[in-house]
């Protein structure tokens, strides 16, 4: 079982910046992307942005130019830079892992973390 843990969440003001972490544990032995996805009370879940093994990255393009994905692939994490945050970026974050195999299996599954708060208010 892949299990993801997300970190970072809290309170800002617009303008601000923060970082949002997730690191996955388990048995894995491959993960083809990892990315963030956000949820606003009312709202569907949307993808924030992505990246592939290889370094690939896609963002939604509502934070184009503002928030920045990063993967370290060793380690199994992926973090979320998030700058000039809007009121309308609030939400609750999940780290999200696709297609992720765990050794000696012939599955791929996708994981999800608990999700974190993220609220921009002043």
């Amino acid at each position: 079982q892949v299990q993801l843990v997300e970190s970072g969440g809290g309170l800002v003001q617009p303008g601000g910046s923060l970082t949002l972490s997730c690191a996955a544990s388990g048995s894995i032995f491959s993960i083809n992307a990892m990315g963030w996805y956000r949820q606003a009370p009312g709202k569907q879940r949307e993808l924030v942005a992505a990246i592939t093994t290889a370094g690939s990255a896609n963002y939604a393009d509502s934070v184009k130019g503002r928030f920045t994905i990063s993967r370290d692939n060793a380690k199994n994490t992926v973090s979320l830079q998030m700058n000039s945050l809007k009121p309308e970026d609030t939400a609750v974050y999940y780290c999200n892992a696709d297609r992720a195999i765990e050794w000696g299996s012939l599955y791929e599954y996708d994981y999800w973390g608990q999700g974190t708060q993220v609220t921009v208010s002043s």
